[in-house]
């Protein structure tokens, strides 16, 4: 039964490895799409602002330019740090392919094969969780500005 599961298993991560892989041109595709979507719902949440709040034409400029502003000044922070985040996720490379040969030296070849297996089974659970939760998507407020606390 066991070899049952951990087959579907394999079959079900291998589909889903072989149909996420993309080209560069669908990464680009899907980048403008999603700055699309972005601008959009920049849009749409500053007109509710303006309902919601009842702004002047000059006071929606105003918000528009900080927004501007504030968005500018975040892409250079991110670009700011880039390196740091880079040499950290290379030293966090470098500790999990350290705990593999540790693993490794310990565990039989079978036992070995079945931590790397529950491994990946545990982080695809985490992947669908994730987006089950709309980490990854960037949900924004569906709530007018003056709707109750609940």
């Amino acid at each position: 039964m066991k070899k049952l599961v951990l087959a579907i298993a394999f079959m079900g991560m291998g589909s889903f490895v072989m149909a996420q892989q993309t080209t560069p041109q669908d990464k680009q595709a899907k980048r403008a799409e999603f700055q699309q979507k972005m601008q959009q719902k920049e849009q749409e949440h500053l007109a509710q602002m303006q309902k919601d709040l009842n702004l002047n034409q000059s006071q929606v400029s105003q918000i528009k330019e900080l927004h501007e502003k504030r968005k500018s000044e975040m892409k250079a922070e991110f670009e700011k740090n880039k390196e740091q985040r880079q040499a950290k996720m290379e030293e966090r490379k470098a500790k999990r392919a350290q705990m593999d040969a540790d693993m490794k030296k310990i565990l039989t070849p079978e036992q070995y094969d079945k931590w790397q297996t529950d491994r990946k089974a545990k982080m695809e659970q985490r992947k669908v969780a994730m987006k089950e939760k709309g980490m990854r998507g960037g949900k924004m407020m569906k709530k007018p500005m003056n709707a109750p606390v609940q």
